[in-house]
């Protein structure tokens, strides 16, 4: 094929995205043609230049890898989204994968194979990192998968945030995020905001960057 893979490449520190980019673009058949540091960055950007892969870094600020991986998927199903990341957990894996990523590897890998896997993805594949033991049936989050929304809400109460201020962040009522945080404990099973806390962010559902 002529035509090189465009890759958006998602992390938020200037010096890993310097050395991935140069890993990916000493392959000529990869082009990087944006970078984000954060998560609604990287889905901005994903719709803005549409990239056969975006490589992604899963403990991203304000909003982790599997939500905006969940974005960019639902608005464009024929990008495919490579999840890196230091938790070689099933539960993570289970969470992005639901999320809609089609490759999952340790980001702290000292042989990465990071060109490969792109080519691989971008050829309609799916890749798993060999240290990682995950199944589709593995993991323990058996809850109903929460709305994009949800995600956001759940992410900014992790971090402390008042439902006043959840408001102000997502442009919403303080009572609409009422009804956001209500719903998500109950999806979860939880019963007070501690409890939902140590939940989120053991079964990898937030980012804690």
């Amino acid at each position: 094929m002529s035509e090189r893979i465009t890759v958006l490449l998602v992390d938020d520190h200037m010096l890993v995205r310097r050395g991935f980019r140069r890993l990916l673009e000493d392959d000529p058949s990869i082009h990087v043609v944006a970078e984000a540091g954060d998560g609604q960055e990287a889905v901005d950007l994903a719709l803005e230049h549409k990239p056969n892969v975006v490589v992604m870094d899963f403990a991203l600020p304000s909003m982790n890898g599997a939500l905006a991986t969940q974005r960019i998927v639902a608005a464009l199903p024929d990008t495919a989204v490579l999840i890196l990341s230091m938790h070689p957990e099933p539960v993570y894996v289970r969470n992005c994968m639901d999320a809609g990523a089609r490759g999952y590897l340790l980001k702290n890998a000292m042989d990465l194979e990071l060109a490969d896997a792109v080519k691989t993805l971008a050829a309609g594949g799916r890749v798993l990192d060999p240290r990682i033991a995950w199944s589709p049936d593995s993991g323990t989050i058996h809850a109903p998968q929460l709305t994009p929304r949800e995600r956001e809400v759940l992410q900014l109460i992790v971090h402390g945030k008042s439902n006043k201020d959840i408001a102000v962040v997502l442009g919403l009522s303080a009572n609409t995020i009422a009804v956001h945080r209500a719903k998500i404990m109950e999806r979860l099973g939880m019963h007070n905001t501690a409890e939902l806390v140590v939940y989120a962010i053991r079964n990898g559902l937030v980012s804690i960057a």
